[in-house]
């Protein structure tokens, strides 16, 4: 097989691609590595599921098909973030980009999520010290 200057054969699907699509490796010969970017970025994001979350991506993709693509906090699409608790590592299930970061901005914390509902809905939130750097909620 002819391969065209500024071109190389793909052993992974059996394509030639121009030197562009490949990732760039000064150890190697040619100058490129044996990969190129984009099935090394598809294959960084499944080695990150699994090593992260202990999920494949079919296993994510089946989440999302399940709640029809929607996020479940504000029923938007697309949800293609996992979202884990920080403390336990447990998956609670695919969010939308800024309600996962928002939930973790907020640090995970039910009470700090249910104060910014509160004030959200404009009730004005005047704690009450229950015990030195213990505050509740009036009733």
């Amino acid at each position: 097989m002819k391969v065209p200057d500024g071109h190389t054969f793909c052993r992974s699907c059996g394509e030639i691609k121009p030197h562009r699509e490949w990732h760039r490796r000064a150890s190697a010969s040619d100058g490129l590595s044996t990969s190129r970017e984009a099935r090394r970025a598809a294959k960084g994001r499944a080695d990150h599921l699994k090593r992260q979350y202990g999920l494949t991506e079919a296993e994510r993709d089946a989440t999302v098909a399940s709640r029809r693509g929607l996020c479940v906090i504000c029923l938007k699409p697309p949800a293609a973030h996992v979202d884990h608790c920080h403390k336990t590592g447990r998956v609670r299930g695919v969010l939308c980009f800024n309600c996962n970061s928002a939930i973790g901005k907020l640090g995970d914390d039910p009470d700090a999520v249910r104060r910014a509902a509160a004030y959200l809905e404009g009730i004005s939130w005047k704690p009450i010290i229950v015990a030195p750097g213990v505050y509740q909620l009036p009733s």
